[in-house]
């Protein structure tokens, strides 16, 4: 079964910014996308931004949109979050996930999931 790998995440000020890794520790099939969810406290998970293994296609969520970049090193089978400009609404638990590109957006259907990383937003 595919793991995922998480690093980043941690404690920083509002208008901060932080990285997100996720690499996957078998090859990632290029029908695949890559990405990230998130879960605030007492709210629903929600599709952050994912990445498509296949031509590189990224979706945004819209709270997101020009504040958070997805990119894929595909040399190292590695997907970057580079989070920039966060507020306090960003703070959640952060999970990679892979799974097949319209699963992931429309369904938030993720075939392998992460272990989770904090990301909290505070002065």
């Amino acid at each position: 079964q595919v793991r995922l790998v998480e690093s980043g995440g941690g404690l920083v000020q509002p208008g901060g910014s932080l990285r997100l890794s996720c690499a996957p520790t078998e090859f990632t099939s290029d029908h695949y996308a890559i990405g990230w969810f998130r879960q605030a406290p007492g709210k629903e998970r929600q599709g952050v931004s994912f990445i498509s293994t296949m031509d590189g296609s990224t979706y945004y969520s819209d709270s997101v949109k020009g504040r958070f970049t997805i990119s894929r090193d595909n040399a190292k089978n590695t997907a970057y979050l580079q989070m920039n400009s966060l507020k306090p609404e960003d703070t959640a638990v952060y999970y990679c996930a892979t799974g097949v590109w319209g699963a992931l957006i429309l369904s938030g259907y993720a075939e392998n999931w992460g272990q989770g990383t904090q990301v909290t937003v505070s002065s």
